[in-house]
């Protein structure tokens, strides 16, 4: 992907794109990839990074959603595993299959859990990861180690995937860009314009980074940006009535010891009901999730201290080595675009998870709702709606069956593997400088080399979009991300040709941002 050369793309205002789309999350991108793929012209636009916001601060499951078998929600779960199964084929560089142990301590749970997993490995079909299981005691601490064994019976093994969802989000925006589609990021839409009869037949845009504004026209507009669908609900119509109730879910990293395996843990329930992973992923153990309503959507979300201490709380006690404070690498909170209930609703657990698409009289498109899993059906619904809106037929949806942007049937070793066909590109560029070999950080795998393939290819040009979003340091360790920002905004600064005043300025609003992932002891 090349930025510039995508807002040139902006300076041909008689240019009419048949789907303009507001967001560069998974919502927004998923309705990119299928609308390219029926052959319509797409422009998407997001006002800061790709995947900045919720879309990267996920639990890193593709899965088709246990808690919501046990609610009923048989529908949903259906439609997540057959997602989940394709996802895993379509992109193997950065999904996989990750075993789940449930520790059992009673005779109902040894009960309830098999056969209720039985029924998940069955609704999975053809695209099944893996059969469930019954393990014993024996086993079962062979496999989590650092699991608490005081009246420990065995545990229940069942399969779902894992992702690394920052960088699925990267390689959608290339796979879409690859296939005609123009994809931007810190692009801000500052207006939606209409005609006499109020139908929206466009957009007025800013590059964030210049300050440059651009009209756009379009046949159609979606709405997917998040949580903050409601902003541009209220941009269409002053008087829209609020539709998204964020809900927050938080996540501590600590090291993978703490678990001791390679299998995941899943407590199927809290004290409040709710359900507890700890997932070993890059090297790390990443354990939540909350679900607390917030009011009011934040770009940046940070923890609540009520959310650390649960989690530290729950997690400690299934575990022989109890966490405390002192051993978060880094914190990090994300918002859930939770389609608000009529009846206002204060539980999480009674908000629907599934999507919805809604078409104001301005011909507005909006999506809400939803989760990462589902991002590709969640965007084959949104543009069904193109013959309603625009009057014209668009083909069939062939986003189903799209490798992803990266893809290959060989797949690298190590933290490589997440580049998948690019990894050897990446490493070639260590014959260009000796320096893009060095190391950015001691205890990470990662080199310079990914810094400049990340401002070349991935339209990364900020210090946070590397560490946060290209390289996942900033989510893995956050005083190890502090550390590498200084040689970070040095590699960028030469490639991106700015000078000691943009090193300064990034690295001062690096450093803000990352505090809010180093815990509070």
């Amino acid at each position: 992907m090349n930025r510039e050369e995508n807002i040139n793309q902006l300076k041909d205002s008689t240019k009419i794109w048949d789907i303009a789309v507001i967001g560069g999350g998974s919502s927004g991108l998923g309705v990119a990839l299928d609308a390219i793929s029926r052959g319509l012209s797409v422009i998407l636009l997001e006002k800061a990074d790709f995947a900045k916001g919720t879309s990267s601060r996920s639990t890193k499951l593709v899965h088709g959603g246990v808690r919501y078998l046990a609610q009923g929600d048989v529908m949903l779960v259906l439609e997540a595993l057959k997602e989940r199964g394709k996802l895993l084929k379509n992109a193997p560089h950065l999904a996989h299959d990750q075993p789940f142990i449930i520790p059992i301590y009673t005779w109902f749970d040894r009960i309830q859990y098999s056969i209720g997993l039985k029924l998940y490995d069955w609704m999975s079909g053809r695209l099944s990861l893996g059969k469930s299981e019954f393990i014993s005691k024996k086993e079962t601490i062979k496999r989590l180690p650092a699991v608490l064994q005081k009246g420990l019976m065995g545990g229940v093994v069942y399969h779902d995937g894992q992702f690394d969802d920052a960088r699925l989000a990267l390689d959608i925006a290339q796979t879409a860009d690859e296939a005609g589609a123009c994809i931007l990021n810190y692009t801000k839409v500052s207006s939606l314009e209409k005609n006499e009869s109020g139908k929206i037949t466009g957009l007025k845009v800013q590059d964030v980074l210049s300050g440059k504004k651009y009209p756009l026209q379009a046949k159609m507009v979606v709405n997917a940006t998040g949580v903050f669908a409601d902003k541009i609900l209220q941009m269409d119509n002053p008087e829209a009535p609020k539709m998204i109730q964020p809900s927050q879910g938080i996540h501590l990293v600590l090291d993978l010891g703490f678990l001791g395996g390679t299998d995941a843990l899943m407590i199927p329930k809290t004290r409040d009901g709710r359900v507890l992973f700890a997932v070993p992923w890059h090297g790390k153990l990443v354990v939540g999730t909350t679900d607390t309503l917030r009011e009011k959507p934040k770009l940046e979300p940070e923890a609540l201290q009520k959310e650390i201490d649960f989690v530290l709380e729950t997690a400690g006690g299934y575990l022989t080595r109890k966490p405390t404070r002192d051993d978060v690498k880094a914190v990090f909170a994300g918002l859930r675009p939770l389609a608000r209930p009529k009846e206002g609703s204060t539980k999480t657990k009674e908000i629907s998870r599934s999507h919805k698409v809604i078409v104001s009289e301005s011909g507005l498109v909006t999506l809400t709702g939803g989760k990462w899993t589902t991002f590709r059906k969640m965007g084959e619904d949104t543009v069904d709606y193109f013959q309603q809106v625009t009057g014209e037929s668009p083909a069939a949806s062939n986003s189903l069956d799209m490798k992803i942007h990266g893809y290959t049937d060989s797949l690298p070793s190590g933290h490589w593997q997440l580049y998948g066909a690019d990894a050897k590109a990446i490493q070639g560029l260590t014959s260009e400088n000796t320096e893009f070999a060095e190391k950015l950080h001691p205890d990470f795998p990662n080199i310079a080399a990914e810094v400049i393939w990340a401002v070349r290819k991935e339209m990364a040009v900020k210090v946070e979009d590397v560490l946060s979003r290209r390289i996942r340091i900033l989510i893995l360790d956050a005083q190890v991300a502090i550390d590498a920002a200084p040689k970070v905004a040095r590699l960028m600064a030469a490639e991106l040709q700015k000078d000691e005043a943009w090193i300064t300025q990034e690295l001062a609003d690096f450093q803000k941002t990352a505090e809010k992932y180093l815990i509070k002891k």
